[in-house]
């Protein structure tokens, strides 16, 4: 009865429509977390274990990721004919691995995630050839539109200090062609994916020219300006919206209670729904439904989502599926992407089913409704 009762009260205030639409947001891609099995082998022996599920399984999307993703999010037509749409969350940018290395590791260099692909063709041809030319297909064919996730997934504050230190485990995890998550302490409480995280509110200006570059190289990478945008574990100020702003972005994707850090260890709760308009003219989308398969039990996640979108149609309001890429990356364990996509295809089946008028579309197009109106 609690939790039903919390599946309808976030639903409660915002925008709300009577249309069944349905945006599907998942996190992370376009990151280079874990390179392969045999770099987690290697991490371990080095005394650093994996400190949780991302740091095991969540790799770059292969060509058989998208390829098997692409055969679910088909499998299934909205009430226009159109096929469920996915809106990851994705980052233009990761860490130039062999420039740094030839530098021995001295500072911070980036690469764009054509030339991590290319890279990695050279390394695993098997796993990674024409993968990029497979991410192209999938937004063609309109089964991919991807939104801004950050310029790269980490604290480029906590990445430079421990640089600066030779933090051995860091250097160890950069060897292995990876940045899974570090055991030793971080700066101030930074998490160190945490791309716009801080501890002295100053640090926040820093990230106005982060931004502009990132959304820049988001546009040369995935061919258009981006237009919603998701902070890498959540945990920006909204003083950032007005970077975002001035780059282009008009939506930004944020919890329903938010803890927003301001700097030093203090913090203020705001409290946001879909709809809502921030003081720098940028309006707020709030996710109402959980799905993360591989981590709970396929049959608990499924019900658990399809009870959060009934929840959310009742009230009035789009559904907005909240997940994450390591659910549907198949690199290490195949099982594991074999999970993620079984329950993934199973509840797209079942919406379909129990909702005939439901319209999948992307979180671009869910945000020009809410500016535009219903049409």
């Amino acid at each position: 009865m609690l939790s039903t009762i919390k599946q309808y009260a976030k639903n409660i205030i915002g925008w709300k429509t009577n249309r069944k639409l349905v945006v599907i947001s998942v996190d992370d891609y376009g990151n280079v977390r874990l390179a392969s099995s045999k770099a987690r082998e290697n991490i371990d022996n080095a005394g650093y274990k994996a400190a949780g599920f991302f740091d095991k399984y969540d790799t770059l999307e292969t060509r058989e990721d998208l390829e098997a993703l692409y055969e679910v999010l088909s499998s299934v037509k909205d009430v226009h004919g159109n096929n469920a749409v996915m809106t990851p969350f994705a980052v233009p940018c990761n860490i130039d691995f062999e420039k740094m290395a030839s530098e021995n590791f001295g500072r911070y260099h980036y690469e764009l995630l054509p030339e991590t692909y290319a890279k990695l063709e050279e390394i695993d041809k098997l796993s990674y050839e024409g993968t990029w030319q497979m991410w192209n297909e999938g937004m063609r064919k309109g089964l991919m539109a991807p939104q801004f996730h950050g310029r790269e997934h980490l604290s480029l504050k906590v990445f430079e200090e421990k640089l600066k230190e030779r933090d051995q485990e860091l250097l160890t995890v950069l060897q292995n062609r990876s940045f899974t998550a570090l055991t030793s302490t971080v700066s101030n409480h930074i998490g160190q994916t945490s791309a716009f995280g801080f501890w002295d509110f100053k640090d926040n200006y820093k990230f106005k020219s982060i931004i502009e570059d990132g959304l820049n190289a988001f546009e040369k990478v995935y061919g258009y300006r981006s237009v919603c945008f998701n902070a890498p574990a959540g945990s920006e100020h909204r003083i950032i919206y007005n970077y975002l702003k001035e780059g282009g972005v008009k939506f930004v994707d944020t919890p329903l209670i938010k803890k927003e850090h301001q700097g030093f260890g203090k913090y203020k709760v705001r409290f946001n729904y879909t709809g809502k308009t921030d003081s720098s003219g940028i309006k707020l989308v709030v996710r109402n439904v959980v799905f993360e398969p591989t981590e709970d039990s396929k049959v608990k996640c499924i019900d658990l989502a399809l009870n959060q979108i009934a929840a959310a149609f009742r009230w009035g309001k789009p559904a907005i599926i909240s997940s994450h890429r390591v659910n549907f990356c198949g690199y290490i364990d195949p099982n594991n992407r074999k999970i993620g996509l079984t329950a993934l295809k199973e509840l797209l089946t079942k919406i379909v089913q129990r909702w005939p008028d439901v319209e999948f579309i992307s979180a671009e197009q869910l945000g020009n409704i809410i500016e535009n109106g219903n049409e």
